[in-house]
């Protein structure tokens, strides 16, 4: 009976720790939120822009990104939705989805835009979210029109 307490007691203990291991991984020390998403078999860890102020920051002036990583913007309703790459120093892949999180377009291989010269990318589809991996995600993982993003 003693040794059933003590297996009980470990596997509570561990459920506690993942528990706490999970949620540390969903947000860094800034305090920014994280969500892991998947398209088929493919996991990225991406970063939540859900308010005006992060949504119109998005990616500017970061150097780099990890491949399994991206941020994700996260919007109240349907609209159309047009994406610039001004201050962003690295090339994106960047994909529209409906509130269904089905893609309904994709920009492969956004290159950053001179200080001067910032154009922007407007789909005919209507988004409900809009995410940003490194440029070349897309087409390692075959991502296409019509597939479906889990969060």
């Amino acid at each position: 009976m003693a040794n059933f307490n003590k297996t009980i007691y470990a596997s509570i203990v561990f459920v506690f720790i993942f528990i706490g291991i999970s949620r540390a991984q969903l947000s860094d020390s800034g305090g920014k939120k994280k969500a892991l998403i998947r398209f088929k078999d493919n996991s990225f860890l991406v970063e939540m822009a859900e308010t005006r102020q992060q949504q119109a920051k998005g990616l500017m002036f970061v150097r780099s990104l990890p491949s399994d990583s991206g941020m994700l913007f996260v919007y109240e309703d349907e609209a159309p939705r047009s994406f610039y790459m001004k201050n962003t120093y690295i090339p994106l892949d960047i994909i529209w989805l409906d509130k269904e999180k089905k893609v309904v377009f994709i920009k492969e291989n956004a290159e950053p835009e001179s200080p001067d010269a910032c154009e922007s990318i407007y789909p005919q589809a209507e988004a409900m979210y809009v995410l940003e991996l490194n440029a070349g995600s897309s087409g390692r993982i075959g991502l296409k029109t019509g597939d479906k993003l889990q969060f």
